[in-house]
């Protein structure tokens, strides 16, 4: 498949991802703090965003892994590993406390770069400080 036909399609699917995340408003921290706060001011609409996303992907999934390959790619990139171990939980862990502190997953985070504002722009930044140091703390471990 041609280059220009892969960027062509992750340029689409990226442009229908934050169209989807904006019309959702889940680029708006205050909603989704609101949705991550059951004792208060509790939003359980984005639950509705995210059932939507999981439905989609539990139907369509399964049809498209039948392929012998993707569309725009020599073969599937699934994950290997499958258990539960300490370290998915703990990084599960962490990144809930980031989502809840900061009110942005890293789709939506990205998604609300639009903004440009000071903000948004420290958000990403430390993001990506912890991506970075996480990488380089595994790749050094003894």
């Amino acid at each position: 498949m041609s280059p220009a036909l892969r960027l062509l399609a992750a340029l689409f699917a990226g442009t229908l991802f934050g169209l989807g995340l904006s019309v959702a408003q889940m680029i708006d921290p205050a909603k989704v703090i609101n949705f991550l706060d059951f004792t208060g001011n509790w939003d359980p609409s984005l639950a509705f965003v995210m059932a939507g996303g999981l439905l989609v992907n539990a139907l369509i999934t399964p049809v498209i892994l039948k392929r012998k390959h993707p569309l725009l790619g020599e073969y599937f990139r699934l994950p290997n590993k499958t258990q539960i171990d300490a370290r998915i939980v703990i990084g599960g862990v962490i990144f809930g406390i980031g989502w809840g502190l900061a009110g942005y997953c890293p789709g939506p985070m990205l998604t609300s770069l639009s903004f440009a504002n000071t903000d948004i722009l420290t958000v990403v930044a430390a993001f990506a400080v912890g991506t970075l140091g996480t990488r380089w703390y595994l790749a050094n471990q003894s």
